[in-house]
């Protein structure tokens, strides 16, 4: 998975990231109070992966670079068969500070998310493949919608 995230692409290939990883349950049981909602799964984790970036990298695209850093974790552990969930801590309900306390980040990096990790609490359904909103999709111009 990691090797993967290290592949990503980024923006003039700054690589502006860092990936903090943890199975320590003392680390792991408090992120899931770091947010109201969205957290939880941190309760049963058995890992998780913290990506933390250099906003001075990379000016305003060290967001994007970490999101598609994450979405390579996540196709990863797919693959893998590992459970996998984002969890957004970037300016949400002090999760940052939780986060950067527990793993002492540097306040000169922006925490973005947590990944969690494990085995599944549950099975999701597949998508209905004639449900997908075809109407997104446009063909040379915006407004022409038949994305079929």
């Amino acid at each position: 998975m990691l090797r993967c995230a290290l592949m990503s692409p980024s923006a003039k290939r700054t690589c502006p990231w860092e990936f903090i990883v943890t199975r320590d349950e003392a680390k792991l049981r408090p992120l899931a109070g770091c947010r109201t909602y969205g957290s939880q799964m941190f309760n049963t984790a058995t890992a998780a992966i913290i990506i933390a970036l250099d906003p001075t990298l990379c000016d305003n695209t060290w967001m994007a670079d970490g999101a598609i850093a994450a979405e390579h974790i996540l196709l990863a552990a797919a693959e893998q068969g590992v459970g996998a969930c984002w969890c957004h801590v970037y300016e949400r309900e002090g999760a940052p500070e939780l986060t950067r306390r527990l793993f002492d980040i540097p306040e000169d990096k922006v925490v973005l998310c947590a990944i969690a990790l494990g085995y599944p609490d549950e099975e999701r359904q597949n998508y209905d493949l004639t449900k997908l909103k075809y109407d997104k999709i446009h063909n040379e111009t915006y407004h022409c919608n038949n994305g079929r």
